[in-house]
């Protein structure tokens, strides 16, 4: 929902923890190192925070993380839809705010997902579980890799998609990574590449899916009157949009429609802009028919064109007409779990021009003045859509 009330909300502090290969961090400390980041990227001084918003560790996510990071908030919100949690947070934090109930909002996040495995401490899971909904699709060994493909496959078959479409938007978004000294993977690949990789999970190769990194990232959000004393310029939160769909695939009616379809055009309402507007987007990417469907359902190309849309090098930092994913994405930059927290921070520093190589640039040379986030969560369950402007 847009911010309701009379103060307007930006983000004044963003930062990323520790990123890749993490061996002797804990999570909590990732969330710490980002968290401290980001405060020190607003400037302002951390008495001003009286809201916290986290989700995925401990046994009461946000009560373990206030007190790991000695704050005592007043507002708190521990929302889990998986990968669109930061951007419902968002939402949420952003109403908080604007409405008076909240000053200062922190989101934080931090994961050791490949160095707990790596060190044993846990193992790859096939599942999400078995209770519920999800009983009835547990015993047959439908994974969550599963379901992204089987709905790949369904684009595929309702609109010619190829696998050479597909493999394009990995290609991009190394070609990205490569400009970001931050990524985990930076070597060039190709087409080829990614079609003759390891088998996954039908039609999905290795090099179509996210990689597992270790690491953290932080958001601030503040009321406007907090502005003046920040150490950078303010990025507006201008319309936010959220949206579940199904949990079980039976109950999805459209495999070629994400709940992005929703999320987006109720953030792009609320923000009074249309997605022509946008300069840069930045989207949750854990497989590429995520980036391939979202890109569709928020009106980027009509429904059914995402292949043709992708295969144009578009979603480059370089020569493209929307750079998708900057910082290499969850294919490429890293992915250490529920990665929505790296699309917001990924965003902002686009806006504020602090991205080095891999600034865009609108065509007469200016920073980009808008900019879109859209997280997706489960087998496209969920979506949260944050639309953001100088």
């Amino acid at each position: 929902m847009t911010p309701s009330g009379n103060r307007k909300v930006a983000v004044v502090g963003v930062a990323l923890s520790d990123c890749g290969r993490v061996d002797e961090a804990t999570p909590y400390a990732l969330h710490a190192q980002a968290a401290r980041r980001a405060l020190a990227d607003s400037g302002l001084d951390r008495s001003v925070i009286d809201g916290l918003a986290s989700a995925g560790l401990g046994t009461l996510a946000p009560v373990e993380v206030a007190e790991y990071l000695g704050l005592r908030p007043t507002w708190v919100d521990s929302t889990s839809v998986g990968g669109s949690t930061w951007e419902v947070m968002a939402a949420h934090a952003a109403d908080a705010i604007a409405a008076g109930h909240a000053n200062a909002v922190l989101l934080v996040y931090g994961s050791t997902a490949r160095a707990d495995i790596r060190a044993g401490r846990r193992t790859g899971n096939l599942s999400f579980g078995a209770r519920g909904p999800l009983q009835f699709e547990v015993p047959y060994g439908h994974t969550l890799i599963a379901k992204y493909a089987m709905a790949a496959r369904r684009h595929m078959h309702e609109y010619g998609t190829t696998l050479e479409q597909l493999a394009s938007v990995a290609v991009q978004a190394r070609q990205n990574a490569a400009l970001n000294p931050d990524a985990m993977f930076r070597d060039p690949i190709t087409v080829d590449d990614v079609l003759s990789g390891p088998m996954i999970a039908d039609p999905f190769t290795k090099l179509h899916c996210c990689l597992r990194s270790d690491g953290g990232a932080a958001v601030l959000l503040a009321a406007e009157e907090y502005v003046r004393d920040c150490r950078t310029a303010p990025v507006w939160v201008l319309g936010t949009g959220e949206h579940v769909s199904h949990t079980t695939m039976s109950e999805w009616p459209d495999f070629t429609v994400s709940p992005a379809a929703v999320s987006g055009r109720i953030a792009f309402e609320r923000a009074g802009v249309r997605p022509g507007d946008i300069d840069v987007a930045q989207i949750y990417d854990a497989f590429t028919y995520m980036t391939l469907v979202t890109l569709e359902d928020l009106g980027f190309c009509a429904k059914g064109e995402g292949g043709a849309f992708v295969e144009k090098d578009r979603l480059r930092v370089t020569g493209g007409t929307l750079p998708v994913n900057t910082d290499g994405g969850g294919l490429s930059g890293q992915h250490p779990g529920m990665r929505g927290l790296f699309l917001l921070v990924e965003a902002v520093r686009q806006l504020r021009g602090e991205c080095g190589p891999r600034q865009v640039h609108r065509r007469d040379g200016a920073l980009p003045e808008l900019g879109v986030a859209s997280g997706t969560g489960g087998w496209f369950c969920s979506a949260g859509t944050v639309v953001l402007g100088r």
